[in-house]
């Protein structure tokens, strides 16, 4: 109950008001004891007496990103809207510039570009020093028109977002502002009534020298204020032109970050395209190897197995021919070894094995290979290359 938004608060920019602060920043927020213990049933009345206690601002710091109390009022004042009279008083406050720092920062979250620019600008003519705690835990001296110039130039302040407006000169030309009125014009105005007040020179002799007391009609008083006047003009104007040159030079070094930083991206793309390129390359070489290799290794297995075809087909033809050899040896022997008188008594029976032989002869003449078949050349090219004789 204690976190949540005032049930009468209005919505701003679409959304809860407390949604302004990023999530992670509020829970640390509900988190601290500063929000626990002081900030608790605060109003709009009590507010104030918290804010004057302030003495320095800032976002989030050290390494668990304790919240300042000044956030913690900012976030505080989301949750319970109050007026835009009460807020407006908080800038106006000249006494705790602190309290003007609080309503300026929470007047650039909640209200209308215009208003923001109507009630903001007048404060660049505040130059009291005020401490703000950075990210961590240490403290600098900044000055009131630095914070309210960031508010009005830059996306982020205190680690909050800031909502965007439009740029003052695009409300010019709408219509919605008036040109801006620089503090120093009246210095100026001022100066230029006192130029039209001098009188001329008292001129005694001839020659026109002039004398040697001041002019008529001076008095030390008004000399004093005049040359016041004119160091206070000088000391002004170094300090915006100081200003502005150092926007000037934080404006050049963002641009110049930007570039590098877009230029380091585009090199880290081109980098990882080259990586990629290559490994393509890699594997696609890498592809062609193995196909060349395992091409290679079937070739040789092909010709193994070929070379063990031909040394089997050549071994049984061998054993054939033993065997064919072998058996016509036999037989003979076996007609060489018979009588002759039990081949008178059997009739023909010598005349048996020429038939036989015959036969088989024959039969070889009608079952020899043809020395032009291909398949034989190559059969007696293998046979040649293991030194082996060739095919009958």
């Amino acid at each position: 109950m204690a976190n949540r938004t005032d049930p009468l608060a209005k919505s701003i920019h679409g959304t809860n008001p407390q949604n302004l602060v990023e999530k992670i920043v509020r829970s640390k927020i509900y988190q601290s004891t500063y929000w626990k213990e002081q900030c608790f049933g605060l109003t709009a009345e009590t507010l104030v007496d918290k804010a004057m206690e302030l003495d320095h601002t800032g976002g989030t710091y050290g390494g668990n990103r304790k919240p300042t109390p000044f956030l913690c009022l900012a976030l505080k004042m989301l949750q319970i809207q109050p007026d835009k009279d009460i807020v407006v008083e908080f800038i106006k406050n000249e006494d705790y510039k602190y309290v003007r720092v609080l309503g300026a920062f929470y007047l650039r979250l909640t209200a209308t570009v215009a208003d923001v620019y109507q009630y903001l600008e007048p404060l660049y003519n505040d130059y009291r020093k005020i401490r703000h705690k950075l990210s961590d835990g240490k403290f600098t001296l900044i000055h009131v028109d630095e914070f309210i110039d960031d508010l009005l130039t830059k996306d982020y302040s205190c680690d909050t977002a800031l909502p965007r407006i439009q740029k003052r000169w695009v409300l010019e030309t709408s219509g919605t502002l008036e040109p801006r009125r620089s503090a120093l014009e009246d210095d100026f105005e001022e100066e230029e009534e006192d130029k039209e007040d001098e009188q001329p020179m008292d001129i005694d002799e001839p020659n026109g020298r002039e004398k040697h007391d001041h002019y008529r009609g001076r008095s030390p008083t008004r000399d004093r204020d005049r040359e016041r006047k004119h160091e206070r003009h000088h000391r002004d104007r170094d300090y915006d032109r100081d200003r502005d040159y150092g926007r000037g030079r934080e404006r050049d070094r963002d641009r110049d970050r930007e570039r590098d930083r877009d230029r380091d991206r585009d090199r880290d793309r081109d980098r990882d395209r080259d990586r990629h390129r290559i490994r393509d390359e890699d594997y696609s070489r890498d592809r062609d190897r193995a196909r060349d290799r395992d091409g290679r290794e079937r070739e040789r297995r092909d010709r193994d197995r070929g070379r063990r075809r031909s040394r089997s087909r050549s071994r049984s033809r061998d054993r054939r021919e033993r065997d064919r050899e072998d058996g016509e040896y036999r037989r003979r022997r076996d007609r060489g070894s018979a009588s002759p008188r039990g081949h008178a008594e059997d009739g023909g029976s010598r005349d048996e094995p020429k038939k036989r032989k015959e036969k088989k002869e024959k039969k070889g003449e009608g079952n020899a290979p043809d020395p032009n078949d291909p398949e034989i050349i190559e059969m007696n090219k293998l046979r040649a290359s293991l030194g082996l004789k060739p095919l009958k």
